[in-house]
């Protein structure tokens, strides 16, 4: 820990992901390359030729860097760039992800043609001396443009509805259930079925490596049902594991759920979504997706270290509001 000039204290910054140093990598090539604009008084006597150039060379950069950015981790072109799921829902928003892209880059081809032929064909040519006719309006193309856009926002919005009542819904009864408690600037994890609790601390990012082995950490059984009721106890978080592709806001006084069935074992990276203070960055835990007889050698260990019983919402600042405290689990409502 440092100390700045006016006594207050500093936490140094851990290591940028890979991710990110290759983006960071890519965009100081680009910008080496001739991105940047150059001074006005420094195009006196260039050529226009000399200028597409450096267009066209900054244009082959920056498609290069794009590419590059594509082995920069676990992400495909096939899943749209999206980091690789670990759950049965990601699929799904793979899929909506993918599928929004397909028809994003479809209507920008057709517009982009379009523009192109336009500007192709209508051009001015040498003789031309007079203006064109001149048009007020076209009603059926203005109609085309009015009913086009909203049949599209239509579609989308279709999609999207129908796959977020899938994802969100929790009518399936769960095999476990985790009442996770942001707050800040760490978590609390209270396994209900298991009546033990485990109770995070602010990481203190030092930049030396053990750090991840202090911060809290979420056990979940591989295949099974998990059911996330989600609460904070001061200022708005969120719950956010981007193997996820999910996350759900935590609100004080309002309880908020989802569920998920972990496909594959690892341990992967959680934080918090929301800006909610000073140390929000700070606000780390880890996942780990495992097979049930260590998941239940882990629920003796907190058992053995005395963390049993669980954390009460009666530690929230806020109380939880009436119409809610049903969606709670038994043993943490107030």
């Amino acid at each position: 820990m440092t100390a700045r000039s006016d006594g207050i204290p500093t936490l140094p910054l851990r290591d940028p992901a890979p991710g990110v140093m290759c983006l960071r990598t890519c965009l100081f090539a680009v910008l080496e390359r001739g991105c940047v604009v150059p001074r006005s008084d420094s195009l006196v006597g260039v050529p226009q030729r000399r200028g597409r150039a450096r267009r066209a060379g900054s244009l082959a950069v920056i498609t290069l860097a794009a590419v590059a950015l594509t082995g920069c981790g676990r992400a495909s072109w096939s899943d749209g760039l999206l980091i690789e799921g670990v759950t049965e829902g990601a699929e799904r928003v793979t899929r909506l992800w993918v599928g929004a892209w397909i028809a994003a880059i479809a209507v920008g081809v057709l517009v982009l043609g379009l523009l192109i032929w336009s500007i192709t064909v209508y051009r001015r040519r040498d003789g031309d001396d007079e203006l064109p006719e001149q048009l007020r309006y076209n009603i059926p193309i203005e109609v085309f443009y009015t009913v086009v856009p909203i049949f599209m926002v239509t579609v989308l919005f279709f999609y999207t509805a129908r796959d977020e009542q899938v994802l969100l819904d929790t009518e399936t009864q769960p095999d476990n259930i985790i009442n996770v408690v942001g707050k800040r600037w760490s978590w609390d994890f209270n396994y209900v079925m298991d009546d033990v609790h485990e109770s995070g601390t602010q990481a203190r990012l030092t930049g030396e490596p053990g750090v991840e082995e202090t911060l809290p950490t979420l056990y979940l059984v591989v295949g099974e049902r998990t059911e996330f009721v989600l609460t904070a106890r001061d200022v708005i978080h969120s719950f956010w594991v981007p193997q996820f592709l999910q996350k759900m806001d935590m609100v004080p006084g309002r309880v908020n759920k989802f569920q998920v069935v972990p496909t594959q074992t690892g341990t992967f990276q959680g934080k918090c979504a929301e800006l909610c203070g000073a140390y929000h960055s700070n606000m780390l835990f880890n996942v780990r997706v495992v097979e049930q007889d260590e998941y239940d050698a882990h629920m003796q260990e907190l058992a053995d270290k005395g963390q049993t019983g669980l954390l009460g919402s009666d530690l929230n600042m806020e109380e939880i509001m009436e119409n809610q405290t049903e969606l709670l689990p038994e043993g943490i409502r107030p």
